[in-house]
């Protein structure tokens, strides 16, 4: 109990640091072994663990994208309880991104708003970051995902994810191709007809070439039309792709946002999201065989919203925002959360 009330008293703190700079301290700290002791014991959830396009969850609750953009603190954060965490968004070549500021808090909505563009130490860097921690940190169980973006600007945003495809196959459990982001010009039109399969067919070609092939997913926007995502999904499917996740930031702004940052340009993420991520997550359902697999992400703050994900068809779920608000305790409280109400059930 003194634990969690000193982990929310120390969220409280960094929150009154301006946003990127409370984030870019919490990272140094985490990946220099300043780790809460929150005492969860895995074994407490052994009997939720699941299988999802045949890599092994101890748990379904994971970090998202954007948290830890070039695996610096890999082997802490998986101390905080996640059982999946997914570096990046990482570029084949070093970027700073957009310009500062771009990161804002909508406290008063318990959103972000974000333009950040990518900024990212580069391909090389990560990779050697993934490859150290698991020579000399990695432990059973634990599940990576690498997520692949384009430089802004690259002239061949295709051949910078065959790239990333290329360089971290053999290093990722599975890898996200994130063609959804709304703050690389472009980037959100490979989603779309003949784009989309000029993709898949690069993608396809450079797998056959690697000698692990880790599960391929497509992360998507949650700004699409249904008619879109029935035919992102189908022909995601047919090319063999193995889900998605479902979904990035949005570019909307709901009527209720009551934050003076909501005009900011940039993706919103958090709670004002919520439905929208869940009617995305609904029509991939409707239009995707049973074997394809989904994550969900986009506003999950509680067990409940988690639960209602699962029950509308995702696989596993990611945490973002609410990691950045409620701080180092939330997972193990949504997590305590549903095992107690008997909300989490085993496939």
């Amino acid at each position: 109990m003194l634990n969690n009330l000193i982990h929310r008293q120390s969220t409280r703190v960094l929150n009154l640091l301006p946003p990127e700079l409370a984030h870019n301290f919490v990272l140094w700290l985490l990946a220099r072994g300043f780790v809460p002791k929150l005492q969860i014991n895995p074994i407490m959830f052994s009997e939720v663990s699941r299988d999802v396009f045949g890599v092994s969850f101890s748990h379904p609750i994971g970090l998202a994208a954007g948290f830890d953009k070039d695996a610096r603190a890999i082997k802490n954060l998986f101390l905080l309880g996640f059982s999946f965490i997914e570096v990046g968004t990482v570029t084949p070549r070093p970027q700073f991104g957009n310009d500062l500021p771009r990161l804002y808090r909508l406290r008063e909505d318990c959103a972000l708003i974000n333009r950040m563009g990518f900024n990212s130490r580069g391909l090389n860097l990560v990779s050697r970051n993934i490859e150290t921690w698991r020579k000399k940190h990695y432990k059973p169980g634990q599940v990576i995902g690498v997520n692949l973006g384009a430089n802004k600007d690259t002239l061949d945003k295709v051949a910078d994810y065959v790239q990333g495809v290329k360089r971290i196959s053999d290093l990722a459990d599975y890898i996200t191709i994130n063609i959804s982001s709304p703050n690389t010009p472009g980037l959100r039109g490979l989603q779309e007809g003949d784009n989309l399969v000029r993709l898949l067919d690069a993608l396809n070609n450079i797998r056959a070439s690697c000698s692990k092939r880790p599960p391929l997913l497509f992360k998507i926007s949650p700004d699409l039309d249904q008619d879109s995502i029935c035919q992102l999904v189908n022909t995601c499917v047919n090319a063999g792709i193995d889900g998605l996740v479902v979904s990035n930031t949005s570019i909307s702004r709901p009527s209720t946002l009551s934050s003076k940052f909501s005009t900011e340009g940039g993706g919103l993420s958090g709670p004002p999201i919520s439905n929208l991520s869940r009617e995305a997550l609904k029509t991939v359902r409707k239009v995707a065989p049973d074997n394809f697999k989904i994550i969900s992400v986009g506003g999950i703050d509680s067990a409940e919203e988690a639960t209602r994900r699962f029950a509308d068809g995702a696989h596993l779920v990611q945490l973002y925002t609410s990691f950045i608000y409620s701080g180092a305790v939330v997972v193990k409280d949504i997590l305590d959360d549903m095992v107690n109400k008997g909300l989490l059930e085993c496939d």
